[in-house]
């Protein structure tokens, strides 16, 4: 473990370690598990951001289930540009049955809206939230998160999945810009 990382042209200290990381995932699988039982279930992850925190918490739940993928941005740099853009889109058929968004990080909230509202077509049976880190000071939606990692002040992050520009996404743990 490396106490400050750079990436690209910033500095960055831990913040939240691969241990805690891992024991936060492992509670929420857990916690799914038991919320979940009996359900049809699709997890759906949202790229690119999602997948260390989807492999890890899909090794953890042992109930029958499916995963997708979809892909939307908004960020360019460390900034959120306000606008959601649609990458790759849903090929799952949700009808009926219940999906978790699984997420890499909530900030402002209109990424997840968006999502929610596109979700709408599909029509799900329900439609839960799961994300590792939550920024409730950034969050300027109502939304209710059913499942999540951490609750962290409005800081730029990288690791387990995040990125600056696009690297950083492999560092085991997570790192804040310092």
């Amino acid at each position: 473990m490396q106490n400050e990382v750079t990436v690209h042209d910033k500095r960055f200290r831990i913040s939240v370690t691969a241990e805690e990381i891992q024991a936060r995932v492992a509670a929420i699988a857990h916690q799914m598990n038991a919320d979940l039982a009996g359900k049809d279930v699709v997890f759906l992850g949202i790229l690119n951001g999602s997948f260390v925190f989807a492999a890890d918490l899909l090794r953890g739940i042992e109930m029958p289930c499916k995963i997708s993928f979809v892909k939307f941005t908004s960020y360019e740099g460390v900034h959120s540009t306000g606008n959601v853009r649609e990458l790759i889109g849903l090929n799952e058929d949700l009808k009926g049955k219940t999906v978790v968004i699984i997420e890499d990080i909530v900030d402002t909230g209109k990424t997840m809206v968006d999502l929610l509202e596109y979700l709408k077509r599909f029509e799900p049976a329900e439609v839960r939230i799961a994300t590792l880190m939550f920024k409730p000071e950034a969050c300027r939606k109502d939304l209710k998160i059913d499942y999540y990692g951490f609750s962290i002040p409005n800081d730029f992050i990288v690791g387990y999945g995040l990125d600056y520009d696009g690297l950083g996404r492999n560092l085991k743990d997570i790192y804040k810009v310092v």
